[in-house]
């Protein structure tokens, strides 16, 4: 506390221009007119009892971000199941199963949907309930509250109310959207860390009114009341509207004072705020969405094979109600056994319509084994173990955090092998928040011999592609040499570095420039200046760690920290500031002797968004007035005095390779002032600040360009916005899979465009199209003309992509929040969403929680395709529940977007092992999985039709009702589900070495319609087969020796035992790969079925009735049963065989092809054809880095094509030639 007190003496807002200081409301600032709609909301600060009856009795903190609670559960979870065709129909068949035509016993029919719904709803209730105890842990969080007469006290996040007056301390969070009263520090500034809401690492600024400056400490709030009069609660995150009325004035109220809850407060012992919002009335709840039910495409499509199924079934039941009506009409007469002088409702021939109908209901039933109930439970048990794989991939687990892959819902496993578009935050998801100074441009000389890691895995592709295209013809360059070529400013013998302990924020290698070397270079006069704009030309604060004796940095972007650092490595350590000076500790020799020097601070003209540059006057010890500036390349050149220009060319040609490399670049300049000059502009500068009236920011940006000009250029610096690790080639091997990426962002768009280029989704020769709103002052503007501006720009950008004949050319569209504002709305989205399909790349700056999931939900509706959306901060939630699979990372800012995900990773690179390894699985095994389901089903269900039509209409089945119960619960059940978790139709490395093969779920070929009639045509064949092979063969001939013929439960059995055999044969053919446990599955269901006929046929009379010993005395001793067997499930497999060959042979499709070349190893003994198989594996993309090295190489191509035309003409020209 100690510190905090010493650094609570400085008036920080003195250091602050734009952003901070402003005048006061009692300096003659008019109130804002609060009224009318959308200005209803009134607060009693400390006076929160006062807000427990309406109209002010206003939402409670409580959170909750679960999808049902204890009374909806049921109605909505039992909503969701019976939503599912198949279960509504089961609920149907369990009703009718109850009264007296079921063909069945009823609990044969009510206790499989029980089983089925009751162990959907667990795991639903299971995952809820993860969601709760999420919440539980967050509303328990504790605040200091003022109870009374100067006393704070510790209470629950959810017990705070509107009105409460809160006290926050360093490094907590704040509770609910509060307004600062005041800070520790004397004029009421406070550091506030966003990165839960817009994702940015930088800190904000905040500042009280100067009218509660006074209320800082716990006594002070003891009489205090006041009454606030603002907007009613609403999503947008950087406005704020409101007046407070406090000591019979009336004060107005803007963003600035404004603490938004699940922000976090840095480098300010603590504030005071009383709670405005609370609850899901609170910015951050509002740009929350409530938790969808999220169903697969595999699943929906299935509801319709469903309802195909269902009338298919209707259609057969009313063929066989019509059947048994005609018989009771025309046949029933002549069945004397039946009685028919005396017949009953159900066969009186007098009647047949009333038969018919009441037939049809016993039809109904008996032929629901055409929709399999078990698919479901199934499915459910297949998709747990599939999410268990994921969960225990070792390749997916992070050891330097500890945090394993986890699939937090499994209903979305084979949707990850269909996605199409990825909607990535950047800050934490694609970053790690962290800078490092890397390079540096020093009086036209570049230094720093560091490869970016873009650099790196781009020359790592490169030499193989290099390798690939020209072995035959030209030497294999190495990937040191290229990295060397692309550094484009390296030197013999400056690679050669002494190993150092890494430094966080300073990557920077070069000995000319180290311990005090650089006072040994050409231009030491410049290099001095350019350090010293890096150790001055800031708004940091220092602070000594007093372990290591070093100083850290706090400042607003972490840039401007590593700067700092790289100034401090280079022998200019910044240590201390005062209200009107910074010091510095410069290293002038290369002794290490060090020299304490002052500047003050006459002037800061600090960094917006649109001036782009930061400018700081000051006065060094000899009394000469200096102005550093250092900014946007584009806005410091335009600046440049004739005479500052010297370095202009070279300085040029290295921001340019350090973009290329995927490095955040700014300009150094300075400007050295006399003293009337700076007088009379300071005069007009201080009138400017003082002013009151809403062109006072104008006002300063005018007197601010009047001293920013005719500037002197010293350098540039290059900065790697540190990468997660492996990102870039996660990102490339994306692309090859033909994904795309949009990267939407809370970050501005300098660094949105600077992180494009690091991750290889922009690159040096794309187009960029920035579309913006033209005029800064947009919201004082027509809405109706910013609209059509924007529109115009947007159809422009729509014709020049579609004007574009280079088949090389990349496009890539970059818009900033309030821009998409308009673009989002009903009669625009859609033009802006066809400009962003056709560009390679989108990047979305500058946006809200609520605009990244309106995105997204425009991404996902419009294009029709899945989408996966990933993000880390709970600025991602409301992205991630919108998007088809929500994908949260395990990382520094919290547990929101996990809790809120459908799958959780701790790195980003971890996402392209778990789309195209565990997705393309997924997504191949559930298709064939379900296709083989309505496979034999139909071809088991359709046999109880044909014996029904057979033995005329009489709803009589022909197998045992064990045989019905065992089919789909034991006997076919272990196959099908060893195929939905062990089927592989390639390995995990060749998925990853060929990644083109993610295509095969994007197109959905394994669950197109044309996969999934055939399938069922397999099962109407099949069922043809069988039972028409069975007739044709038992029926009008002896079955055994002795001459006795067979009877219906021998025809039945020996029908049932060519199931068995051909749905467990067709499944063998249909597998890529076979462990053990497959042939146990399989072979096992096989002989299990021929133990039950025997073990059953042993039990009594009185249990097996007609099927006692039917094994061992009637079916195993006649042979006219083995060879049936043998027969029909040869007959009805080889369809399928005879296809799968034909399309191997003649039309393979990618994984045929690699698996012919792994069996036969043609791989190991062929290895150029296996790396040119990989290259054709490629989609054609124009994002990553390989994208990047191919058109480097077309670029090398376009120039040795071109010398050599140069030399071929020059040739001709020659005396010699003549």
């Amino acid at each position: 506390m100690a510190r905090g007190r010493r650094r609570s003496k400085l008036r920080l807002s003195n250091i602050y221009t734009f952003g901070c200081l402003r005048p006061s409301a009692d300096e003659g600032q008019d109130p804002h007119p609060i009224q009318g709609p959308g200005f209803s909301r009134t607060v009693h600060c400390n006076q929160p009892h006062m807000h427990k009856k309406k109209p002010l009795r206003y939402r409670s903190n409580y959170v909750s971000t679960t999808r049902y609670n204890l009374i909806t559960f049921f109605p909505k979870s039992l909503y969701e199941q019976f939503h599912r065709a198949a279960n509504f129909y089961f609920l149907v068949a369990a009703i009718l199963s109850v009264f007296p035509l079921s063909p069945f016993n009823k609990w044969s029919m009510i206790a499989p949907l029980v089983f089925v719904v009751g162990l959907s709803m667990l795991k639903e209730a299971l995952e809820d309930w993860s969601r709760f105890m999420q919440d539980v842990k967050i509303n328990a969080r504790k605040a200091l509250v003022h109870k009374r007469d100067g006393e704070f006290r510790r209470k629950k996040w959810k017990k705070i109310s509107v009105g409460d007056v809160v006290k926050v301390e360093k490094d907590g969070f704040f509770p609910a959207d509060l307004l600062l009263l005041s800070s520790s520090y004397e004029d009421g500034i406070c550091y506030v860390e966003t990165m839960n809401l817009d994702g940015e690492t930088n800190l904000k600024v905040k500042r009280s009114l100067e009218v509660t400056l006074s209320l800082d400490d716990d006594e002070s709030f003891k009489d205090f009341t006041g009454t606030i009069r603002c907007e009613d609660p609403n999503p947008s995150l950087y406005t704020f509207v409101g007046n407070l009325e406090y000591d019979r004035q009336i004060f107005p109220l803007d963003p600035s004072q404004i603490l938004l809850r699940d922000s976090k407060l840095r480098n300010t012992p603590y504030v005071y705020g009383v709670v405005v919002f609370t609850g899901h009335d609170t910015k951050v709840m509002q740009n929350s969405t409530s938790s969808p039910s999220k169903r697969s495409r595999i699943e929906k499509t299935m509801d319709y094979i469903i309802y195909t199924l269902l009338v298919l079934l209707i259609l057969i039941s009313c063929i066989s109600s019509s059947g048994f009506a005609w018989e009771t009409k025309f046949h029933m007469p002549k069945m004397w056994y039946l009685r028919p002088d005396e017949p009953e409702n159900l066969t009186n021939p007098s009647n047949p319509v009333y038969a018919g109908v009441v037939h049809l209901i016993t039809a109904l039933l008996l032929y629901g084994y055409l929709i399999p109930i078990s698919l479901y439970v199934s499915i459910e048990v297949v998709k747990v173990l599939q999410a268990t794989f994921i969960n225990k991939d070792l390749h997916m687990y992070d050891s330097e955090s500890g945090v394993p892959a986890h699939a937090r819902t499994s209903n979305l496993n084979e949707e990850l092998g269909q996605v199409d578009t990825i909607l990535s935050d950047k800050t934490g998801t694609l970053t790690c928040n962290q800078m490092d100074f890397l390079k540096c441009s020093i009086a036209g000389t570049s230094y720093g011999v560091r490869s970016s890691e873009v650099e790196v895995a781009a020359a790592q592709q490169m030499a193989v592609d290099l390798d690939d295209h020209s072995r035959a013809t030209t030497p294999r360059m190495s990937v040191q040499e290229i990295e060397v070529e692309s550094s484009g400013s390296n030197h013999e013998g400056e690679m050669v570095m002494t190993p150092r302990v890494p430094i966080k924020g300073f990557g920077f290698e070069d000995v000319r420039l180290m311990n005090g070397n650089w006072l040994r270079e050409p231009h030491a006069d410049d290099i001095l200046l350019f350090f010293r704009i890096l150790a001055i030309c800031h708004t940091a604060i220092p602070e000594l760690n007093e372990e290591s004796g070093k100083y850290t940095y706090e400042a607003e972007s972490p840039d401007e920290a590593s700067f700092l650092t790289a100034a401090s490595e280079f022998g200019f350590e910044f240590f201390k500031r005062t209200q009107s000076s910074v010091y510095v500790h410069e290293r002038l020799s290369s002794s290490g002797q060090t020299i304490e020097r002052e500047y003050k601070i006459l002037n800061l003209l600090d960094f917006t968004s649109k001036r782009k540059r930061m400018s700081v006057v000051v006065r060094d010890e000899e009394g000469q007035i200096l102005l550093l500036c250092k900014g946007a390349d584009s806005i410091i050149f335009e600046r440049l005095a004739k005479n500052g220009k010297t370095y202009l060319g070279p300085t040029t040609k290295h921001l340019n390779e350090y973009g290329e490399a995927g490095l955040r670049t700014l300009a150094l300049s300075y400007r050295k002032l006399d003293e009337d000059e700076y007088s009379a502009w300071n005069a007009e500068f201080h009138k400017a600040k003082t002013s009151i009236g809403s062109d006072r920011d104008e006002l300063l940006e005018k007197i601010s360009d009047m001293i920013e000009k005719d500037l002197i250029l010293v350098g540039a610096t290059a900065v790697e916005d540190k990468l997660q690790k492996g990102v870039p080639q996660c990102i490339d091997k994306l692309a090859q899979a033909g994904l795309k990426l949009w990267v939407l962002t809370g970050d501005k768009m300098e660094t949105a465009i600077n992180i494009g280029y690091s991750c290889s989704l922009l690159r040096q020769g794309m187009k960029q199209i920035c579309i913006t709103v033209m005029n800064s002052e947009g919201e004082s503007q027509d809405s109706k003309a910013v609209k059509e501006n924007i529109l115009n720009q947007l159809t422009k950008a729509v014709q020049m992509v579609k004007l574009e004949k280079d088949p090389h050319a990349a496009f890539a569209l970059i818009i900033d929040g309030k821009t998409l504002t308009y673009a989002l709305e009903d009669d625009m989205k859609f033009q802006f969403l066809a400009l962003a399909v056709d560009c390679a790349s989108v990047i979305c700056c500058r946006v809200s929680p609520k605009q990244k999931a309106l995105v997204t939900r425009l991404v996902k509706e419009g294009t029709g395709k899945t989408t996966l959306a990933i993000g880390d901060g709970a600025n991602d939630v409301g992205m991630i529940q919108e998007a088809d699979i929500g994908v949260g990372i395990s990382g520094v800012e919290g547990m929101q977007a996990v809790m809120a995900s459908d799958f959780s990773i701790a790195q980003f690179r971890f996402l392209e092992r778990l789309l195209v390894v565990h997705g393309h699985w997924c997504y191949k095994r559930i298709a064939q999985m379900i296709c083989y389901f309505f496979y034999k089903n139909i071809a088991f269900g359709l046999t109880l039709f044909y014996f029904e039509a057979f033995t005329g209409f009489s709803g009589q089945s022909v197998y045992n009702d064990y045989y019905l119960l065992l089919f789909n619960v034991v006997l076919t059940s272990l196959p099908v589900i060893a195929l939905g978790v062990f089927e592989q139709d390639v390995s995990s490395e060749i998925c990853l070495q060929f990644p083109a093969l993610y295509q095969q779920g994007k197109k959905n070929l394994f669950f197109d319609w044309y996969r999934i009639l055939g399938w069922m045509g397999n099962g109407v064949y099949s069922s043809l087969a069988i039972f028409f092979l069975n007739i044709g063969v038992i029926y009008e001939q002896a079955f055994r020796a002795t001459g006795q013929t067979a009877d219906m439960d021998a025809v039945g059995t020996t029908m049932f035992t060519c199931i068995i055999w051909a749905v467990n044969v067709q499944i063998a053919l249909t597998m890529s790969h076979f462990t053990w446990i497959q042939h146990v599955l399989i072979w096992g269901s096989i002989g299990l079925w021929y133990l039950f006929v025997a073990l059953y046929g042993m039990m009594p009379p009185s249990l097996s009735g007609n099927i006692y010993r039917i094994l061992a005395e009637i079916l195993a001793p006649a042979p006219i049963y083995w060879i049936s067997t043998f027969l029909v499930t040869v007959t009805t497999v080889l369809p399928y065989f005879a296809h799968i060959s034909f399309q191997r042979f003649l039309n393979p499709m990618d994984h045929h092809i690699i698996q012919e070349i792994k069996y036969y190893k043609r791989d190991l003994e062929d290895r150029r054809m296996w790396t040119r198989e990989r290259n054709k594996a490629r989609e054609k993309t124009k994002i990553g880095f390989t994208a990047r090295v191919d058109a480097k190489i077309r670029h090398l191509r376009s120039k040795l094509n071109k010398k050599q035309s140069n030399c071929s003409a020059q040739d001709t020209m020659s005396p010699r030639s003549v």
